[in-house]
């Protein structure tokens, strides 16, 4: 099913990615974790839909997405960042493999946070964040989605790596078997792995090598 939502707020949290508040229909729910495929309500755009994560929560009034702007990516989401407050997206129903299954590791590369933001905000609310990790992946410090908010909820449950800036106070690299071997992953709890292709296609046979069984590995990638 479709319906339509009204942009009611754009602001930039980092240099490439833009977070939207809109309204919410009547009745609409989703499970934190969730997406739902977005598309512009202009003539052209309708057709051109992409999924896009709600990083506000359930009993919000309003939806919220977080979205990083690809320039390269043609469609949508270059489309997105000249919004403006007034104009009209399209959504369906809610969907997506991301579902909280207990206290475990969060792995997320780049914009695959959307997703564990939600989740995070969620468990931040019911104070059930004590038992959960996140290792976080970016290119840059600056890349860095939500940084003050991931602070703040995990302290020192929140590892970062950068691979393309050396910084005294942040590990240098990728996060691979030898990274998390190194941070005693536990493969005996839930692992919740979100990023881009090289990284799921990396991930997914090293977790399996430290131990992760099928049944505890909770993945969604993007293009």
């Amino acid at each position: 099913m479709e319906h339509q939502i009204l942009v009611k707020k754009i602001e930039w949290v980092t240099h490439d990615v833009v977070r939207l508040l809109t309204d919410k229909p009547k009745e609409y729910n989703f499970i934190p974790g969730q997406a739902t495929e977005l598309a512009i309500d202009k003539d052209g755009l309708r057709e051109q839909k992409r999924p896009f994560t709600f990083t506000s929560l359930p009993e919000n009034s309003e939806l919220e997405f977080t979205i990083k702007i690809y320039e390269s990516h043609k469609g949508v989401t270059d489309k997105i960042q000249h919004l403006r407050v007034g104009d009209k997206l399209i959504i369906g129903d809610a969907w997506g493999a991301i579902q909280y299954k207990g206290p475990g590791t969060f792995i997320a590369g780049g914009a695959g946070i959307t997703p564990f933001i939600a989740i995070l905000k969620d468990l931040n609310r019911k104070n059930m964040l004590n038992g959960n990790r996140l290792f976080f992946g970016n290119k840059t410090e600056k890349d860095i989605i939500y940084k003050s908010n991931l602070e703040t909820w995990l302290g020192d449950a929140f590892y970062n790596i950068l691979s393309e800036e050396e910084k005294e106070e942040y590990a240098q690299g990728q996060i691979d078997k030898e990274y998390l071997k190194k941070h005693n992953l536990d493969a005996s709890s839930p692992v919740y792995l979100c990023g881009p292709p090289p990284m799921m296609d990396a991930l997914i046979p090293a977790l399996y090598a430290l131990g992760i069984s099928e049944s505890h590995l909770i993945k969604e990638g993007f293009e």
